[in-house]
């Protein structure tokens, strides 16, 4: 032992004998006993398990109705009220949960055999009925409960009906493959008679105020609820399943990723999402937390409603595509967590074609496009969100400043909460009704290809038949759709999907921008690995 480590030693073996007792390791009085169950410092005991857990999220829900909204942030709350019918795997397919087995009869219709002892949290059992009444609801308009989900979630399913108290025909008009990606992740239940009184005729929604009115199948029911703030729910005691892993858990949210990580830091949360790259640090330095990501399902662009000038020229739209620089954008802004995108599905989705390149930053090119559409000098404005994806306001900003650096467009950014641009996405590409309401033809959003499928990703955006909210009117793209939705050998369906991904490439409905990665932060106790559909199910979760 040489200086200072020698001193060091000295000082601490003299401060030792100053002033105490000599520890007695046998006397059960003493707090430092090695013997001692209830010893503090012993560090072979167990860390105390989490009973109680918070989740924060940067989008809080507006509604008790799980099917009102296809928002990530929604489901995470409400799948652990309402419940899935089904397990789904990304890259593994459908299992089961609610749903016990199906079966395709052969004549466009699936047979869906539930469990028999399923109850809702009213104590009112699951029946058939239920299941058949939700998903006509979610498909039918007319049912006077309209949902996006029918859209873009259950594109190909044409309608239910109950069999017997636990038997479901699904009927749909698609393969039966396609049919089982969309029942699979989007099948919920949702009491009949509940929401039938629950329903508020003048703003055609199910709506409530108070705890007592949510009403699923869920391992979790809602004990307390301040609608904007927080949904408080415990372990529900009828629950079919196994018991959930903790006994109370708190949904809140913080639209700002700062707010989100310094929750995490204090220990205010346990789990939370979206952390934008300069908040990981923070994280990683926290005693008790620390940052997990994985490459998500969830591609970035900018949709461009064909319908109105000068985004109904494919040149222009083209142009749009190479003004921006999207290696930058990963590179600066996302601090390298994202890929550049060029069609509108990731690696790992069925039907993802690999020959297509993003495209890549042109100024000449897209300048020359501009006055071959005959659009020079027009005036545009892009929507981007703030708080929903990562740096979405920033990206949004330097997608707008990157455009306008052409000579002939003049381009401004205007950064909206995400519900504009939401309402902007479900308005459809009829002039006459959109531009009435949000004026708002070209916008950022995301979306994740949940079902692993590319036909998820593509059907409610540009399939033109009975599809009123779609983003982009093209009969060869819709067609190209519609052609796979009908194919049942896989492999050809797959190369089918890949010309749609190719021609989606070509007539630039979108301006790409990237996949991003899902980014967490999550107090270390936790075991729990993020999913690449960004679902969070606390029942995947242990301590």
């Amino acid at each position: 032992m040489t200086g200072a480590s020698a001193a060091s030693a000295g000082i601490l073996s003299i401060a030792g004998c100053v002033g105490e007792e000599e520890e007695d390791p046998d006397d059960p009085d003493d707090p430092d006993d090695p013997d001692d169950p209830d010893d503090p410092d012993d560090p072979d005991d167990p860390v105390d398990e989490l009973d109680e857990i918070t989740i924060t999220l940067s989008q809080f829900p507006d509604t008790i109705d799980p099917l009102d909204h296809i928002t990530g942030d929604y489901f995470d709350i409400y799948d652990h009220i309402y419940e899935p019918l089904f397990d789904f795997e990304p890259g593994e397919g459908i299992f089961p949960r609610v749903a016990e087995e199906w079966e395709a009869q052969g004549d466009g219709t699936t047979h869906v055999y539930l469990r028999d002892d399923v109850v809702f949290h009213n104590g009112d059992p699951l029946t058939a009925g239920d299941v058949a009444w939700t998903i006509n609801r979610t498909v039918d308009p007319e049912k006077g409960v309209p949902s996006p989900i029918g859209t873009f979630g259950l594109g190909s399913i044409e309608g239910a009906e109950a069999v017997d108290d636990t038997t479901v025909a699904i009927n749909y008009g698609a393969a039966p493959g396609l049919a089982e990606f969309e029942f699979g992740n989007y099948a919920r239940a949702i009491n009949r008679d509940w929401a039938i009184e629950q329903h508020d005729a003048e703003n055609e929604a199910i709506s409530g105020a108070d705890a007592e009115n949510f009403n699923g199948t869920g391992p979790y029911e809602v004990v307390e609820f301040e609608s904007g703030v927080e949904v408080v729910v415990e372990a529900f005691d009828d629950y079919w399943g196994p018991d959930p892993p903790f006994e109370r858990i708190t949904f809140n949210a913080d639209g700002e990723s700062s707010g989100r990580a310094a929750a995490i830091e204090t220990g205010e949360a346990d789990v939370t999402i979206n952390i934008l790259p300069e908040d990981v640090a923070t994280i990683n330095q926290a005693p008790d937390a620390e940052v997990r990501n994985v490459t998500s399902f969830r591609t970035v662009f900018c949709p461009m409603k064909n319908t109105v000038p000068p985004f109904d020229s494919q040149e222009f739209r083209q142009a749009m595509n190479y003004a921006v620089d999207n290696e930058e954008i990963v590179s600066t802004i996302l601090s390298g967590f994202g890929e550049p995108r060029g069609q509108p599905v990731s690696p790992g989705i069925n039907g993802f074609n690999p020959d297509i390149e993003p495209y890549e930053q042109d100024i000449g090119m897209a300048e020359s496009l501009v006055e071959e559409s005959g659009y020079g000098d027009v005036e545009i404005e892009l929507y981007a969100p703030s708080g929903r994806y990562l740096n979405d306001a920033e990206i949004g900003e330097t997608v707008a400043d990157q455009i306008d650096q052409l000579d002939n467009v003049n381009c401004e950014a205007n950064i909206v909460e995400f519900g504009v641009v939401s309402d902007a996405n479900q308005a459809g590409v009829d002039p006459d009704e959109f531009e009435d309401t949000w004026e708002i033809p070209f916008y950022m959003i995301g979306w994740g290809v949940i079902t692993g499928d590319t036909d998820y990703g593509v059907q409610g955006f540009f399939t033109i038949p009975d599809n009123p909210n779609r983003t982009f009117d093209d009969e060869e793209l819709s067609d190209a759709i519609l052609e796979s939705q009908q194919i049942q050998d896989p492999d050809d369906r797959r190369e089918q999907l890949e010309y749609v991904n190719e021609l989606a490439h070509e007539k630039a409905p979108f301006v790409y921008l990237h996949t991003q990665e899902s980014i967490y932060g999550v107090n270390e106790q936790i075991q729990w690995e993020p999913r690449e559909d960004e679902t969070i199910y606390t029942w995947e979760m242990d301590t």
